[in-house]
């Protein structure tokens, strides 16, 4: 049970003449509340205020479980500024009188900055719901003009729900059963008077004086007894009483619920589309007089920057470019030998060139970096950064450090293990000797990066290391520069995953790559955009440099297609590999992960080839659809639809018309088929009414995908073949 109490603390007017129809005024105090009590209207007195003493205790309206909530609200649940959400509760009184609801958003220093009559989505079970939105979405990155005033939006906020009798929609039930019966009309007609006549003098209602006057002159018109019942009942029962208690409500016996926390984050902490490619991969060649690989560096990668660019992708995210250990380094395919070309993996950090803290030479150095990121900005692209918490024996901190690294029994360092999987060339962390120390180091590291330009972290297998250690360091970090993000590479238990949100990571890897029938992508989908998706953003890579899986493998053309549509419109948060676009879909024996694995190689690609497959360019079509359509901001407003065929998914992303800034409904209509080999149809089943669609004539959807247009209603005839179109992304257009 959730603790309420009495609103009691008196707050500044607020404008709220922009949006009248979909939000009131709910700076009420009990002070207030009583002044405007004290005219009443005879016969029963409407609700009054109990204080409350004890956080276990009821106040005259009931509020009980809120959502969203985890811990006893101990972590905030989370959102992007601008990303609508939705907040619920069950709001009740006893009897048959009539309730009504507000949720109230305001900031950490108690200013309104939000409040929207919620709705009664089931009387039976008292539950009621309102979608709000802190700030407007923006496309502001962090180092672009303006993004300081985006940073004073970012923080803290809280949800209060309101609960409150509603004495005329009580009153005017009744009413108009008694008046069509002609039973005790003039005591309901003057108590109804005496009511609209309160109702215009409450300060709490916020009514302008033409509302009041408004008010007035019905209550006058009640009390004139030279009329009709039915006259005198109507000019308290009509459109323009019913917009003035929807926007305006005489609210008794105000309840407010304890604050709820809330944590905004700045723009792409969960809509985002990731970018991965390995520098050292970028502009590599092989040398004609050598027969060698000659790698690429920072300046060749640029390369790789355009590309991510042309994709219509808004963050970069590269693999660690600090020097490469020597000893125990790993060759092609994790061999336990490497050959003497063999460049070895970038995950294996440390030698005698440098740590955490220096730019492999190979790749160039640090006002190389700092390059790499002022042109990922032109670009328009976020760079992120891996971070990964290990070293090599070769490592600066092995001397400096000793009792950083556990010890066997025999004293020597030991290296990190996974039974059966041995990395020779990792020493881990040992988080139990100096915890300070290292988070000390950490923060001092993340901080020298993020002045080079870095403003997100991809954090290495952060589930291998205390979450407090990753708590402390993430708050140390964010209080200097809020604007860094945090990713968890977190392939483990979900309760892990869903602490390490709780601990300050912005998005989280997920177990994506392994939904593949419709059953688990709906139940997946469901799980990433319901209320989970407060507290942990799932990011949907369909493969990274450690996934390839058995789909990705048998499908070839068509399953890539297929995932990337699944992971750019299943989440608002995706990421693509490169050389996912020239279907590098091979897997090492035994593995699922891909052979000639580029962690232990560099790659010489022809990007040329890339045009063949046509991924490039789907890629490209799904971030401009993002882009342009706010419903895909969201992990709150998707919708699993009803389909016949087993091989065929449907789902549909809808941003109301209040909270875009279009002032039009958003609604996306996805129709996969799953099956990369054949050709599947099936009827698509809309909700007309839930998802705000015409229910009496049909309506035009465009495939965005495609450009082609068609007639939709209740049920939809579709057909998909993996060699035509192995999806649609379908627009409304009303």
């Amino acid at each position: 049970m959730n603790a309420v109490h009495e609103a009691s603390t008196p707050e500044s007017k607020t404008t709220r003449r922009a949006t009248r129809k979909t939000a009131h005024k709910s700076t009420r105090s009990h002070a207030t509340h009583t002044a405007h009590t004290a005219v009443t209207e005879p016969g029963e007195l409407p609700a009054q205020p109990i204080t409350i003493h004890q956080p276990n205790q009821f106040g005259r309206i009931n509020i009980i479980n809120f959502k969203p909530t985890a811990e006893d609200d101990i972590y905030p649940a989370r959102v992007e500024l601008g990303e609508p959400f939705n907040v619920s509760a069950e709001v009740f009184i006893e009897g048959r009188t009539k309730v009504g609801a507000t949720a109230v958003l305001k900031t950490s220093r108690g200013k309104t900055v939000m409040s929207v009559p919620m709705t009664c989505e089931n009387a039976g079970l008292d539950l009621w719901t309102a979608t709000l939105r802190a700030g407007e979405h923006s496309d502001l990155a962090p180092w672009e003009d303006g993004f300081a005033a985006i940073k004073r939006h970012l923080g803290n906020y809280s949800v209060i729900i309101e609960g409150w009798e509603d004495t005329y929609a009580s009153w005017l039930h009744d009413a108009r059963i008694k008046v069509n019966v002609n039973d005790d009309v003039e005591n309901t007609l003057t108590y109804g008077a005496k009511m609209l006549e309160r109702w215009a003098g409450t300060k709490d209602a916020g009514l302008h004086a033409a509302e009041r006057k408004e008010l007035r002159a019905a209550a006058k018109t009640m009390m004139d007894t030279t009329l009709t019942p039915a006259y005198r009942l109507a000019a308290a029962d009509n459109e323009i009483i019913a917009g003035l208690h929807e926007t305006n409500p005489l609210r008794d016996g105000l309840t407010a619920s304890r604050p709820h926390p809330f944590r905004v984050e700045r723009p792409k902490s969960s809509f985002a589309a990731w970018y991965q490619f390995f520098p050292r991969s970028e502009g590599a060649f092989v040398d004609e007089n050598t027969g060698k690989i000659v790698q690429g560096t920072l300046k060749t990668s640029v390369s790789g920057l355009q590309r991510a660019a042309d994709e219509g992708f808004n963050i970069v995210y590269v693999p660690p470019i600090f020097p490469i250990g020597e000893t125990n380094r790993k060759g092609k395919d994790n061999a336990l030998v490497a050959g003497p070309d063999d460049p070895g993996s970038p995950f294996a950090i440390g030698s005698s060139e440098g740590g955490h803290d220096t730019v492999d030479p190979r790749l160039g150095s640090y006002e190389d970096f700092k390059e790499f990121c002022a042109k990922a900005h032109e670009l328009g692209l976020e760079v992120a950064l891996d971070f990964a918490l290990q070293v090599t024996p070769d490592h600066p901190w092995v001397k400096e450090h000793p009792t950083w690294f556990r010890t066997k029994a025999d004293g020597t360092i030991a290296f990190a293990e996974n039974p059966p999987k041995k990395y020779q060339d990792i020493y881990p962390i040992d988080f139990s000797a100096d915890l300070e120390g290292i988070e000390k180091e950490t923060v001092r590291l993340m901080n020298h990066w993020i002045e080079a330009g870095v403003t997100i972290f991809r954090v290495d297998n952060p589930h291998t290391k205390p979450v407090r250690f990753w708590q402390d360091v993430i708050e140390m970090v964010t209080k200097k520069h809020p604007e860094t993000l945090f990713l968890a590479e977190a392939f483990t238990r979900p309760a892990m995953v869903r602490a390490l949100s709780y601990a300050g990571f912005t998005q989280s890897h997920c177990y994506f790559p392994w939904r593949n029938t419709k059953e688990e992508i709906e139940e997946f989908l469901k799980e990433t955009n319901g209320e989970g998706g407060f507290y942990q953003h799932n990011t949907f890579w369909p493969t990274t440099p450690d996934i390839l899986t058995a789909y990705i493998r048998d499908n070839g053309v068509a399953g890539h297609a297929i995932r990337a549509v699944l992971a750019a419109m299943g989440s608002p948060s995706w990421g693509i590999y490169n050389g996912y676009e020239l279907i590098e879909n091979t897997q090492r024996d035994g593995f699922e992960e891909q052979a000639n694995n580029e962690k232990y190689e560099i790659k010489v690609r022809d990007w040329s080839k890339a045009d063949e497959y046509g991924i490039g360019i789907l890629l490209n079509s799904l971030n401009r659809v993002r882009s342009e359509h706010p419903a895909t901001h969201s992990y709150h407003n998707l919708m699993v639809l009803g389909t016949d065929d087993p091989n065929i998914i449907a789902f549909a992303r809808r941003t109301p018309a209040a909270l875009t800034n279009s002032g039009k409904d958003d609604l996306l209509i996805v129709v996969v088929n799953l099956d990369g080999h054949n050709e599947h149809s099936t009827l698509v089943h809309l909700p007309l009414e839930e998802l705000g669609l015409p229910t009496d004539k049909p309506f035009t959807v465009k495939d965005e995908l495609t450009g082609r247009q068609f007639e939709w209603s209740w049920d939809n005839y579709v057909s998909l073949a993996p060699w035509a179109d192995v999806a649609h992304v379908l627009s409304v257009e009303l």
